[in-house]
């Protein structure tokens, strides 16, 4: 008995390893074409791909195409790469081909955004966005490249890492447009993102198409432990004193050994932060940690891409105070008026005090921007007003943090979630409204959303006035179409309209029907949903759909955070906030 049990199970395995091995060539072959195709979209002046003759299309290429928003491209594009390059496919080696379209990608790129006439402009503002896009670009061939090397392994939580870097190159492609000033540059760059779009886009969906089919057959990770780690998890409730919450901070921080203190009176070994990152070495194994003292730090903080697994702490969010005052206004490009920037996969900031002084008048002026993947801000201060935060892209998790801001405090193409933040709404300039989230998913793909669970949102003290009844305070806005917002078990004060969500004209032209504005079990003065706006994207959602964007599910939070300590619930609380 115990010999046939062997044997099936080696079978089982074979089978598994087979469907998994052609799962990852198909994938990559996709990805690939997104490659080729975004510098065939580059070539055709009528920005549409040329076509020939082909041979009959595989029914499986048909299959794996059914699931994508553009199966027509799907089906074309990776049929012509199949069938003009390679006699037979399972030859090809997908590793290969994938760093041999990388490396044209790399060249076309460098030749568009360096030669093309396209870009040559004296308008600045041109010549500003292409330079974004060209570093937008290397952040698109990184993740490609990521994807590849994740995907041969099938390792824990393959799938949901490949949704989130291929969910990031849309957001990349999106960003890069939406960088060039209207006009009719602007119109060309979108024929050219085009197909690179559609491709994009396709990859995300055949991931979770694929990851479906490994799933049933054991192959993936299964959630079904998730209630154990649920009991297991520690919590610092908001609603606790400041002692009990300092109690269960400081144990976490007990544990800490920093490897560099930062200190302005000069006990530490730097007197700046950026003193302590640059003395990173370029390649260090394991967490990187700084103490950063007591004092107020007027710089910029950049947490490059290379300086990973970095953990920065202070004394307080009062007390360690990192500020800044770089605005659009005065020139300086939104994605650079950032106090702190973080980069780097893994970081993790707690007790710290993320400020832009900036003003409501200086227009957007970023206090903390996010684009590092596995990112983690415990018990921090983030201060601005206009773009507050700015999570650009990838996984990030914020506890018990309290956030300020007035006109979209927190914008972003990212899957976050915040979790027991305190969200205060500050005075914002007379003609203005205040949005609390305008979330940026251009493309319904994407894993991408913010999710507010167990927060509260307030005024802060000084938004009241004598007339600060006459000022209208949203929930969120549909910054892209497929927009996201998740408000669940929070406590939304009466400053909130009774409509929750602002009205514009980005709303129009069916983005009413495809943005996802849901509330789940919320109290307070400003949580009644009986007059919330009548969008078909807006939805009151029962306990089923709420769990799909728990910590748990969402971020799938139990194989990165829960690892490293931090405090989290990864389900639903299911009690009065």
């Amino acid at each position: 008995m115990a010999g046939n049990r062997l044997d099936d199970d080696l079978r089982r395995m074979q089978r598994k390893k087979t469907i998994a091995a052609t799962a990852s060539a198909i994938f990559l072959v996709l990805l690939v074409v997104g490659t080729i195709a975004f510098i065939t979209t580059q070539a055709d002046d009528e920005g549409t791909v040329a076509t020939r003759n082909m041979h009959s299309t595989s029914k499986s290429v048909q299959m794996l195409c059914s699931s994508t928003d553009y199966p027509n491209t799907c089906v074309s594009t990776i049929t012509r790469a199949l069938e003009s390059k390679y006699n037979d496919s399972s030859s090809v080696d997908p590793k290969e081909l994938l760093y041999a379209a990388l490396h044209v990608v790399n060249h076309e790129v460098d030749q568009i955004f360096g030669n093309s006439q396209l870009f040559k402009s004296n308008d600045s503002r041109i010549r500003d966005a292409a330079e974004d896009c060209i570093h937008l670009f290397d952040e698109c061939r990184f993740n490609i490249e990521r994807s590849m090397n994740k995907s041969v392994e099938f390792g824990t939580n393959w799938s949901h890492d490949l949704e989130t870097w291929t969910s990031a190159v849309i957001s990349f492609q999106q960003t890069c447009t939406d960088d060039f000033p209207e006009g009719e540059t602007k119109e060309k760059v979108k024929m050219l993102m085009k197909m690179a779009n559609e491709v994009s886009s396709n990859a995300v969906a055949i991931v979770g198409q694929v990851a479906g089919v490994l799933t049933l057959l054991g192959d993936q990770d299964s959630t079904s432990n998730e209630r154990q780690l649920l009991e297991n998890a520690k919590g610092s409730p908001i609603w606790l004193s400041k002692s009990e919450r300092r109690s269960i901070l400081g144990d976490y921080k007990s544990k800490l050994t920093p490897n560099v203190t930062v200190a302005k009176d000069g006990t530490g070994n730097f007197t700046t932060i950026s003193a302590a990152l640059d003395a990173m070495p370029e390649k260090y194994h394991g967490r990187y940690i700084i103490y950063v003292k007591e004092g107020i730090y007027k710089e910029t903080v950049d947490v490059k891409k290379r300086m990973m697994n970095v953990t920065m702490y202070g004394d307080g969010s009062t007390k360690s105070i990192i500020t800044g005052s770089k605005n659009v206004v005065d020139g300086t490009r939104l994605w650079l008026t950032a106090t702190m920037i973080v980069s780097g996969d893994g970081f993790i900031g707690m007790d710290l005090g993320i400020l832009n002084t900036a003003g409501p008048e200086k227009q957007e002026a970023v206090a903390l921007r996010v684009m590092a993947d596995k990112a983690i801000f415990l018990s921090c201060r983030m201060e601005g007003y206009q773009q507050t935060i700015y999570a650009q892209a990838y996984r990030q998790f914020y506890r018990n943090c309290i956030i300020k801001g007035t006109v979209d405090f927190v914008s972003g193409d990212a899957a976050a979630v915040f979790q027991q933040c305190i969200f205060l709404i500050r005075r914002p300039l007379p003609t203005q409204s205040t949005i609390l989230a305008a979330q940026s998913r251009s493309d319904r793909q994407q894993t991408t959303g913010f999710v507010l669970h167990r927060c509260k949102i307030l005024p802060d003290p000084s938004f009241h006035s004598d007339n600060s009844s006459s000022l209208n305070n949203y929930l969120g806005r549909p910054s892209k179409k497929f927009s996201r917002l998740v408000i669940m078990e929070s406590h939304v004060g009466k400053i909130v309209h009774p409509e929750g969500y602002a009205p514009s004209e980005l709303a129009k032209d069916g983005w009413q029907s495809s943005l996802y504005f849901a509330e789940y079990r919320n109290v307070g003065g400003g949580s009644n949903f009986s007059k919330r706006v009548k969008w078909p994207g807006f939805r009151v959602i029962g306990t089923k759909d709420a769990k799909r964007f728990t910590v748990g599910r969402f971020l799938h939070g139990s194989s990165w955070i829960q690892a490293t300590g931090v405090p989290v619930k990864l389900g639903l609380y299911r009690r009065p906030v």
